[in-house]
């Protein structure tokens, strides 16, 4: 595995897309001071991940994309890839070519690329980890690293040999674990403070769910018993409504018989009436008789005695037909009044289809008694 191409582009001074071909063995760059030589290094450490600015020799992040001259306005992205031939497989990853893109725009989004596919910043560094190559990699030896190197503490040294040793990936993966075993303490020690509570709230929660069986199992029969007892009352009232439609058919026959009855006696006043008004003439013949003779008048006054007896038995029959007609009205409202109650306690009326039958039956005896005696 190694490195063969970079590819820039806005990145510092490398407006235009710039390819630079490294063939096997050894490149140099060489230029005058100011040329640019340091930031392709940059771009290299800049795509491995580097986050601080002032190691790529800048103030802020936006220094890095190509600020424009006199002749040239800057640009609005910086971009920088690194090509590497992976044939030998030196490289944790299935492609025989690898390519790490990294690009910032002006607006401060920032991107991590491999083979043009989106990824994060732990992607590339699992990708490069014990391969030697990484921002802090012995690979990349800057102006003044040695130096650095010899006078750091022995622990940054122990990195550089860890990570030329290539075990740095089991030293990450042994803080990970150290870590993780950490985050598990922790959290058993919650689990333990949760189990410890809920031990304290079994006994309330075992007599809740007592209480929660006992509510169901009552709460089940109460359904089967009001499912029941609606199953009753549908029952009984289609009975009893049964019963109300045959009482109510009773009442009606009731009422046309008693409409009957009353048409009779209207018929029976308007005889009276035409038997009045002939008497009222005879008696009124008679009258004009009297001056004829005084015997014919003895006569017609025995007749008029007569007359005037049948008159005043007529309207004492006339009174007694007009109450009798009154009664009969009542009577006739009564019923009308007794039929809109039935029809709204079908009920009772019913329950009492019997008593109507009979009640009827003395009636029309009555009726028929008095119709009898009427007429005689």
């Amino acid at each position: 595995m190694y490195l063969k191409r970079i590819e820039m582009q806005g990145f510092k001074s490398f407006a235009d897309k710039t390819v630079i071909e490294l063939k096997e063995g050894i490149t140099t760059v060489i230029g005058p001071n100011g040329s640019g030589k340091s930031n392709i290094s940059d771009a290299i450490r800049w795509v491995l991940g580097e986050q601080s600015i002032k190691a790529l020799r800048g103030a802020k992040s936006l220094d890095i994309i190509f600020s424009g001259t006199q002749n040239r306005k800057s640009l609005g992205f910086a971009e920088s890839s690194l090509v590497f031939d992976n044939t030998d497989g030196g490289l944790p990853i299935e492609y025989s070519e690898v390519t790490v893109t990294r690009k910032l725009y002006r607006s401060g989004e920032n991107g991590y690329y491999i083979n043009k596919v989106p990824c994060r910043l732990k992607d590339i560094l699992e990708l490069f980890m014990d391969t030697g190559i990484g921002k802090d990699g012995y690979s990349i030896v800057g102006q003044g690293k040695i130096d650095e190197i010899l006078s750091n503490k022995s622990e940054d040294r122990r990195h550089i040999f860890e990570e030329a040793a290539g075990i740095v990936k089991y030293r990450n993966r042994k803080e990970e674990s150290e870590k993780k075993l950490e985050h598990t303490k922790l959290n058993l020690l919650r689990i333990n403070d949760i189990i410890s509570e809920i031990e304290g709230n079994l006994d309330p929660l075992y007599a809740q769910a007592e209480k929660a069986k006992k509510y169901l199992n009552l709460h089940e029969e109460l359904k089967n018993i009001e499912v029941g007892l609606f199953a009753h009352n549908i029952e009984q009232n289609k009975s009893e409504l049964q019963k109300v439609t045959e009482v109510e058919d009773i009442t009606k026959q009731q009422c046309d018989d008693e409409e009957t009855k009353l048409e009779r006696i209207k018929h029976a006043k308007e005889e009276l009436k035409n038997d009045i008004d002939e008497i009222t003439n005879k008696v009124e013949n008679m009258s004009n008789l009297g001056f004829e003779s005084q015997k014919e008048i003895e006569m017609l006054n025995s007749d008029i005695s007569v007359s005037q007896t049948r008159i005043a038995n007529n309207q004492d029959n006339q009174k007694r037909f007009m109450q009798e007609i009154e009664e009969k009205k009542n009577r006739l409202q009564e019923l009308e009044n007794e039929e809109k109650q039935k029809e709204e306690k079908r009920e009772n009326l019913r329950q009492n289809k019997e008593k109507f039958a009979n009640e009827l039956k003395r009636k029309r005896t009555r009726v028929i008694y008095n119709n009898r005696k009427t007429f005689k």
